[in-house]
């Protein structure tokens, strides 16, 4: 047998050892993509909010955000992309990519459009991935102090006397301020004018204005101007009484509709198809921000209810509320769009 002398058995042990290194290299090579999905996030998130800014879903993002963005360490940059109920801002979040760096802070009208507008340009459930609550969204009865009402029940003497004449302002068709007040209507057994504006602030202007006479304002519309006296508030929609405002009874106390409640949410999704780390890390996040103490502050000094709730609990709310307001699109006769 052939001896091999030491600069030969020197050469194949290195090159053994490169082939070890290599080997143990492959490994690793394959680990680094979820190393690289575990680095999240990494760069801005925009958080899209379908509604023209100063409303109550704006209201309600902003202070929410801004924490998540000091505990997650990224900006959260919010757009306003107001139009059609939210449906425009909808569309932008259904296209984008599901990488956790796109989600939208909308309210329960998101539920309610499929049932008020006859295509939509996204599908509402599939399309879209819950991720947790922000806040409840009551509203409460205002009306121009021209009109000669008191309390809720004075203003449905005066709807029953002047039926379909008596003209309400709401953020759109199918907006949760228009469910609110046919809601009311229905349940008072009364006929209302509805004029839809293109959000919140707008119908509120309108309001203030006298072109209309009365809104299911949003709290953090109605607050200031109440307090003001240049509205007069009858009632607010839930079964107690807001910290906000509590000189002001619930309607179902006040318009003598027993068990009468209406209270919106607004929440955080974002497209379909997000990773399921990424979804519970903002969920988490979220959930965080909403119990901070000054984050509760800021949206209870707007008339927001800071609400607790992951994608579970957001998506069967989202199912009941979707049958709840199909059902009074249907009672209503509300045309789709």
């Amino acid at each position: 047998m052939k001896q091999l002398g030491p600069s030969t058995v020197t050469r194949r042990a290195r090159a053994f050892a490169v082939t070890l290194a290599g080997a143990a290299l492959v490994p690793l090579l394959l680990a680094s993509p979820p190393a690289a999905a575990q680095a999240w996030p990494s760069k801005p998130i925009r958080v899209i909010v379908p509604w023209p800014g100063g409303g109550s879903n704006d209201a309600a993002a902003r202070p929410v955000v801004q924490k998540m963005s000091e505990l997650l360490g990224v900006p959260f940059v919010v757009e306003n992309r107001a139009g059609a109920a939210g449906t425009i801002g909808a569309e932008v979040v259904a296209r984008a990519p599901a990488d956790g760096y796109t989600v939208m802070v909308h309210s329960a009208t998101h539920v309610s459009n499929p049932s008020t507008y006859k295509t939509l340009s996204y599908r509402t459930f599939e399309d879209f991935t819950p991720i947790g609550f922000v806040s409840g969204q009551p509203w409460v009865l205002v009306v121009h102090p021209s009109l000669p009402v008191k309390t809720a029940r004075d203003f449905i003497a005066l709807a029953r006397t002047q039926p379909g004449k008596i003209s309400y302002g709401s953020s759109g068709n199918g907006s949760s301020p228009h469910f609110g007040m046919e809601a009311f209507a229905t349940a008072a057994k009364i006929r209302l004018l509805h004029v839809p504006y293109r959000g919140g602030p707008q119908s509120m202007a309108s309001l203030l204005g006298g072109e209309t006479f009365a809104s299911t304002a949003t709290l953090p519309n109605a607050i200031g101007v109440i307090k003001s006296g240049r509205l007069k508030a009858l009632g607010v929609s839930t079964l107690t009484r807001q910290s906000t405002m509590p000189d002001v009874p619930p309607l179902a106390e006040s318009a003598g509709m027993p068990g009468f409640e209406m209270n919106p949410w607004i929440a955080m999704l974002g497209p379909a198809n997000l990773p399921r780390p990424v979804v519970d890390r903002l969920s988490t996040e979220l959930m965080k921000a909403v119990k901070d103490p000054d984050v509760r502050r800021s949206l209870e000094s707007q008339g927001l209810d800071p609400w607790i709730g992951g994608p579970d609990e957001l998506a069967a709310r989202m199912r009941k509320d979707f049958e709840r307001y199909a059902a009074l699109v249907k009672a209503i006769g509300l045309q789709g769009q």
